[in-house]
Order: C-alpha cells, then sequence, then structure tokens
C-alpha cells in the first residue's frame, strides 16, 4: 500500500524538515508488521512529493495479530485485503515513521510547524463500504476537497460492479501536524477490520489526536464508535473527553449561577465551613503541594495561599474568564506580591489526561462534581485517580438529603442551576467504594456543616488515600 504527501509551498522541498527524512535518501524502516520505505517521487522548489510505501508480513497477520480478522471463516487468516489496502496498518506506519511530524516537532526548523500550507495527500485503495457518501461525510467537514476514483471489482469482469474500495486525493491548506493528526484517526474509522486490540489506551490516543477538531465534527459519534471498534463502554468515555468547548461555555455563566449557592448556603456559612475544612484536612495529612481542580474564582486557592505551610499551589478550570477573576482574587499581577511564584493558574478540562495534574501531594474537587453530566464521571475518575494518582485527593459535594431544610429551595431543585445532579450520602459513597476498587484507593467519609438527625450534613466530604486498607 502507499501513501503520498505533496507540499506546494515554496520552498516545498521544507516538507523534508518537517518530516525529517531526506528528499535525497530512500529510507527503510523496519515495523513489526512488515517493512516501511520512504522516497521522494518529486522534488522541486515549487513541488515536493514524499511517499510511505508499506509492506505487511503475511506471517505476522496470522500469528502475531492480537486481534483476529472479522470473519470468521477457516481461511479469512490467509486470504483478505489488509495486505493491499490502506487499513489500520498505515494509520500505525504514519505515526511511527513520520512520528515527529504527527506530534508537530520539527528539529532544524522548528518555525515550520505551525505554518499552514496547501498540501494534497494520495491514500491509494481506501476501503470505504459506505462509499463515497462516507469519504465526504468524514473529510469534507473538516475542509478538505476530494477527489474520488472508485475502482471496479474486477477491471476483466465490469459486470460485477464497484468494489469498496476507493483512491482518494485530499486537498487543503493546514499544517502537516493537524494533516497527519486527521489521517491518523479517520483512517483506521475507515477500516472495519483494524488489526490491533482496542482498550483505554485507545481512547487516550483519540482524545490526544481528536481534542481540537473532533469535537465539533457532525460525525463525531460515528468516528469515535467505529475508532474503537464499537465498543460503547471506551466511546462513551471518549465522547466525554471531547466536550471541553461544552465545559467552557457552561463554565461561562458559573460566576452568576454560584452566587445563588451562596446566597442559599450563606445562612448556615457552609461555603467558609467547607473550605476550612479543607484546608485543615490538606495540612494534617502533610500534603504541601496541591492541585485545587475545577478552582472556579480561586477562594480555596486563597486561603492556601494565606499559610506558608503550603509550598506548591495550583488551580486549574475549562473557563479563561473564571481564570481571570481568580487571578485578580489573588493579586498575581501585582508586582509587590512576594509569594506569587507559589502559585500558579492553569486553563485546563477535567475530561483529559494532563501531565500537569502529575506529582502533587494532593488534589482538592471541592464541589465540582455534580456539575458533570453523569456519563462524563467515568473521565474524570480516570483523569484524576488513573493518571494523576495523587496520594491524598479531597471531593466535597451536596448531600441531596439535606435539601429539603431549604427553605427558600423547592421540593425536586437542586441548589444550582449548573448541577447535573446531587447525591445522597448513599449514593456518594457508593461511587467512592467503586473508585476505590477500581484504582488502588481507600476512602473516609466526613460531614461538613452542622448535622442533622435524620437528613445528615448540608456537605459530604470523601478523603481518598492511596494504598490503604479501605476503611
Amino acid at each position: 500500500m502507499i501513501f503520498t504527501i505533496t507540499s506546494e509551498r515554496r520552498p516545498a522541498t521544507d516538507l523534508g524538515y518537517l518530516l525529517h527524512k531526506h528528499p535525497d535518501k530512500v529510507q527503510k524502516f523496519e515495523l513489526n508488521f512488515g517493512c516501511a520505505e520512504v522516497f521522494y517521487t518529486e522534488v522541486s522548489e515549487e513541488r515536493c512529493t514524499a511517499a510511505l510505501l508499506l509492506e505487511i508480513d503475511p506471517i505476522h497477520m496470522i500469528r502475531g495479530a492480537k486481534a483476529p480478522v472479522s470473519d470468521s471463516s477457516p481461511l479469512a487468516q490467509y486470504v483478505n485485503d489488509k495486505p493491499y489496502v490502506c487499513s489500520s496498518f498505515m494509520s500505525v506506519a504514519i505515526a511511527q515513521v513520520f512520528g515527529s511530524a504527527l506530534g508537530g516537532r520539527c528539529k532544524d526548523k522548528p518555525e515550520l510547524v505551525e505554518v499552514a500550507q496547501p498540501l494534497i495527500v494520495s491514500l491509494y485503495s481506501l476501503p470505504s463500504r459506505g462509499g463515497e457518501k462516507l469519504l465526504r461525510e468524514l473529510f469534507e467537514p473538516l475542509g478538505y476537497t476530494l477527489t474520488i476514483e472508485s475502482m471496479p471489482l474486477d477491471e476483466k469482469f465490469p459486470a460485477w460492479g464497484k468494489s469498496p474500495y476507493f483512491n482518494v486525493s485530499l486537498q487543503k491548506t493546514a499544517t502537516l501536524h493537524d494533516f497527519l493528526t486527521q489521517l491518523y484517526i479517520l483512517i483506521p474509522v475507515l477500516d472495519r477490520s483494524k488489526h490491533y486490540w482496542v482498550d483505554e489506551d485507545e481512547v487516550e490516543k483519540l482524545l490526544a489526536k481528536g481534542k481540537d477538531w473532533l469535537a465539533g465534527h457532525p460525525a463525531r459519534d460515528f468516528i469515535v464508535s467505529r475508532y474503537l471498534k464499537g465498543r460503547r463502554n471506551l466511546a462513551k468515555l471518549a465522547i466525554a473527553g471531547l466536550s471541553v468547548a461544552e465545559d467552557a461555555v457552561e463554565t461561562e455563566a458559573a460566576p452568576e449561577n454560584a452566587a445563588i449557592e451562596e446566597k442559599l448556603e450563606s445562612p448556615i456559612r457552609l461555603n467558609t465551613v467547607r473550605l476550612a475544612r479543607v484546608v485543615e484536612e490538606l495540612k494534617n495529612r502533610g500534603a504541601q503541594r496541591v492541585l485545587d481542580l475545577g478552582c472556579g474564582e480561586g477562594k480555596l486557592i486563597s486561603l492556601l495561599a494565606k499559610d506558608k505551610y503550603f509550598q506548591h499551589i495550583s488551580g486549574a478550570d475549562v473557563s479563561l474568564r473564571t481564570l481571570e477573576i481568580a487571578a485578580d482574587r489573588l493579586g498575581l499581577d501585582d508586582p509587590h506580591r512576594r509569594d506569587k511564584d507559589r502559585i500558579h493558574m492553569f486553563q485546563a478540562s477535567l475530561m483529559y489526561r494532563d501531565k500537569r495534574f502529575a506529582g502533587f501531594d494532593a488534589i482538592a474537587l471541592v464541589e465540582v462534581i455534580e456539575h458533570l453530566e453523569l456519563d462524563r464521571l467515568a473521565a474524570l475518575e480516570r483523569v484524576v485517580f488513573q493518571f494523576a494518582h495523587a496520594p491524598l485527593v479531597i471531593v466535597t459535594t451536596p448531600n441531596a438529603e439535606y435539601n429539603r431544610l431549604f427553605e427558600n429551595l423547592p421540593a425536586g431543585k437542586f441548589r444550582h442551576n449548573d448541577h447535573r445532579f446531587e447525591w445522597s450520602r448513599s449514593e456518594f459513597k457508593k461511587w467512592c467504594d467503586a473508585i476505590c476498587a477500581r484504582f488502588g484507593y481507600s476512602a473516609e467519609f466526613y460531614p461538613l456543616g452542622d448535622e442533622d438527625a435524620q437528613c445528615g450534613a448540608p456537605t459530604q466530604m470523601a478523603v481518598f488515600t492511596l494504598g490503604k486498607t479501605h476503611e
């Protein structure tokens, strides 16, 4: 199978720098399922074309593949289209052979990475059982111009009709990084019998490569499902993680909505009690490096900053507007503030794995989880408890049983307009116990605020500790 990339931006030979492949050389790469060769079919200042030729080892397909061919017939492993079509093998080869370009890196000319240029990619024998219609539905919303050549089942027998394979030319002015990233995802989507095993790692790859373009794609759910081979549990995780834009829109109204909640809880000074107890718990358990996820306007960070015990304090939120309010509250732009190097604020979503979340003694999620849709909690769980994996995690959330004691809260209403759920104590405990079982934590539960004999306290807090016996 063959794949070509053509640049028409002068000097077009810059394509060699972006691909980290010299135009004057033929380079060969041994892959675990065959070999790949990279060579240039044309090289000039006006036009430069690099080709990736992939040869599949059929023995590997039979003996080395984790995932069997979807056809269950005895001959399926010997007779199939895999060595000849642009399939998931090509996507993996792009990642391994053009890894620097796919990752947006260029050692010799780093400024080229962000340069949009007229590019043409040709894919030969690309499978599409949805025909030309599916190809256009996948690529045209991303701004590609397509030239599609259908292929007959057999040239000698035209009466047999058309095959599900197409030669496709994709043209677009874009960065090479963006172009390759989208192909890396969409080629396996068209391959209905991907050769590799699909697990939670594939969700992370999908989120990493699709975060800038997939959320708004009209065929998002189809792409996610096909990329993950129809595994619904994984598709739910991925779709939850692709909602950064939605999070940002929802959070823009957070300050106004928060004012409603504060007015409701102010007679019992609940927010003051809640934050003070979180600070106390962090200090008592020796956490000096703290990350406040969903930090909002920075109220917890402000309290932590007043105590010199805390050496490093970070806050993350998906809303830039909210972060700006937090920065003003903390006076981070004040040149006279001496301790501002202890405090770091950055934009991030709780739905994405983020390297910046790692390395803390503790993570705090104060009145955060109830702002997420229930089907998106699984993504947050993995981000916080599996990937960030802090030794200590503190979670607070409203106790729904207490709501009937608020005089101004109508029956059945949540405390905050943006809350997606509010849990009873037993529901919260069930969720926490499941996290402990999955990720190796134990959890202790504490009431926050004055307790009612029947309804409990207005806020419930869970303190997760890593690697201890569950209590």
